[in-house]
């Protein structure tokens, strides 16, 4: 037999007959032209003419007219041809007897069947066979070769995996560029695939060969590929590119872009555009999209059919949609129900659901069935349920135990729990440790964080006269005033009233006035106090005495007494009296004493 060359080569693709789509279509005159010209001479014995006519047969489904042309050009030595004759025959069912002719072909040099060969022994678990012939393939510049040998060894755990793989997705393969850029995303630290990041300079190297691997990917159709080239674009704020990419891949069938590409629209403020998407991915599985339409509609009142999008999302396997389901519950005072879907999201290992369940369990007063719920959430990251189960032990006086549960959640960054990790430190007077946890929960927007805050700087600072009558001291804004101020803000009554004493101290009078108001109008009763305190020393004796009444009536022993002066020096000696004995009643000592004095003082002149 003459040597076999490729005269006629009907797929790159391997033995399954699949159009490209790369080449060129032609016009449908022009191709019967030529299949008439290939028929004349394949009649008159033209091997070449053979190979081709059987490879367009074989191409149009037709096998009856495809095998004669190719045994015969086979017979004469074309490679192609049997190549193609191994295609038709898998085709037809008879795989061994294709292996016979891709052997022959691959055996004479035709990349291609070695592909098909090497694809053959692996399916039948020949992998030493399997190996052989796709790395003859591959060597010989075929991609599909390439690739098939990169995903055998993968599948071995072999180093050399990724070389091939490269090499394929440099040959133009898409699907090799798509797995390459993934596996450059794990290795720059992507979060789905629980690999260690990598670090610095070959992190951002890795990430952005990622980007140019999907960008080639996508680019050649890839659906999944551009769906992860839009989420990279989208995280770094290039959201009409990544809009255009997701689109594609929407387009091509990528339920996943279709829900991102909805959640875009939605950001930008088409509502209704963002529906449509979400509907055509949900339609097609999504459980994050199905998610996305529940919440639309709920946020309608449209209560029905949100649970109804929910139980899709369920139906699609998506936890979530048993825990939204839950919240709709709830929110409804459905609270036998919403227990119901939260458990159910619960035992899928939802660590919010769990959270949820034990709160609900916990206002039911069914504190044994909580507590396990807020474990399970909290050995699952659910940072508000390790609070949670703080409270809990501290409710029991489990102080230890409610400590190490607030540790868990303050290290995550939970702003309530730092709170409470610092009170607890500067009661063990740990001042440097609470201060390190005071700043993280008053920087996280904690009211109470930033007052003690303010109190343990404030507590550093060298002594000052604090305002009551004297004269005021002058000294600069600190930094403890400054998260007095930021608590005072955020409507702190004891900050207010400690910001209104250092504007007094400063001499601003109206600064202080304004401060004592807000904290007293909002009942604090030592801002009713100060403020008195300020209007009689700026001559107001009668509004300061409405402001020390309010603070009386709510239990501040010094405003009662201030009243009793004041209704004494006008020679109202029975009110004066009864505001003595309230003073007395009130404390703390020394206002008792002082008040006992000008009680029996006031009873002496009255019964003269």
């Amino acid at each position: 037999m003459d040597v076999m060359g490729d005269k006629a080569t009907l797929f790159e693709t391997g033995r399954f007959v699949q159009p490209s789509g790369e080449e060129p279509t032609r016009d449908e005159a022009v191709e019967a032209a030529e299949e008439a010209r290939h028929r004349l001479n394949a009649a008159a014995g033209d091997v070449e003419s053979m190979s081709v006519l059987g490879a367009l047969l074989l191409r149009r489904g037709d096998l009856d007219g495809a095998e004669p042309q190719l045994r015969a050009a086979t017979a004469a030595g074309d490679r192609a041809a049997a190549n193609n004759l191994g295609v038709l025959l898998h085709q037809r069912g008879y795989p061994d007897e294709a292996a016979g002719w891709w052997r022959i072909a691959a055996v004479a040099g035709s990349a291609p069947a070695a592909h098909a060969l090497g694809r053959h022994h692996r399916e039948r678990g020949d992998e030493p066979a399997a190996e052989y012939w796709l790395r003859q393939s591959a060597e010989q510049g075929h991609p599909l070769g390439a690739y098939a040998l990169a995903d055998l060894l993968e599948h071995r755990g072999d180093a050399h995996a990724g070389h091939w793989m490269r090499a394929a997705a440099e040959r133009g393969h898409r699907e090799a560029a798509y797995r390459l850029a993934r596996a450059l995303d794990r290795g720059a630290g992507d979060g789905e695939s629980g690999a260690e990041a990598g670090t610095g300079a070959e992190s951002a190297a890795a990430a952005a060969a990622a980007e140019q691997w999907y960008r080639q990917a996508a680019a050649r159709g890839h659906r999944r590929a551009a769906l992860h080239l839009g989420a990279i674009l989208e995280r770094r704020g290039e959201l009409k590119e990544a809009g255009r990419w997701y689109l594609t891949s929407a387009k091509d069938g990528e339920a996943r872009a279709a829900c991102a590409l909805g959640f875009l629209l939605r950001d930008a403020g088409d509502t209704e555009s963002a529906a449509v998407w979400w509907l055509r991915a949900a339609q097609d599985g999504d459980g994050n999209a199905a998610n996305a339409l529940g919440a639309l509609h709920a946020e309608r009142g449209e209560t029905q059919t949100a649970e109804r999008w929910y139980r899709a999302a369920m139906d699609a396997g998506d936890d979530n949609g048993a825990y939204n389901l839950a919240l709709l519950c709830a929110e409804q005072g459905r609270t036998a129900q919403a227990e119901q879907w939260y458990r159910r999201a619960a035992y899928a290992g939802h660590r919010e659901a769990a959270n949820a369940l034990a709160v609900l369990l916990l206002q039911v007063g069914d504190t044994a069935g909580a507590e396990p719920w807020f474990s399970k959430a909290a050995e699952a990251g659910s940072v508000d349920a390790a609070f949670n189960l703080g409270i809990l032990y501290a409710g029991r006086g489990e102080d230890r135990i409610a400590l190490r549960c607030y540790e868990q959640a303050a290290a995550a960054g939970h702003t309530e729990a730092a709170l409470q990790v610092g009170i607890a430190r500067l009661r063990e007077g740990d001042e440097a440790a609470a201060e390190r946890h005071l700043r993280c929960a008053a920087g996280g927007g904690s009211a109470e964080g930033a007052y003690r805050l303010a109190a343990v700087l404030d507590a550093r600072r060298p002594k000052v006269s604090e305002h009551e009558l004297g004269e005021p001291s002058v000294h600069t804004k600190s930094e403890c005033e400054e998260w007095y101020e930021r608590a005072a803000s955020q409507g702190h009554r004891r900050a207010q009233v400690r910001v209104g004493m250092l504007a007094a101290g400063r001499g601003d009078v109206v600064e202080a006035a304004r401060w004592y108001r807000t904290a007293a109008e909002a009942g604090s009763r030592n801002g009713a106090f100060n403020l008195g305190l300020l209007l009689a020393r700026e001559g107001s004796e009668p509004e300061a005495a409405v402001w020390w009444q309010r603070a009386a009536d709510a239990g501040h022993g010094r405003a009662a007494l201030r009243l009793a002066l004041v209704y004494a020096r006008r020679g109202e000696l029975a009110e004066g009296q009864r505001w003595a004995d309230r003073a007395v009643a009130l404390g703390p000592a020394e206002v008792s004493e002082r008040a006992g004095r000008l009680r029996d003082a006031l009873r002496e002149e009255l019964s003269a």
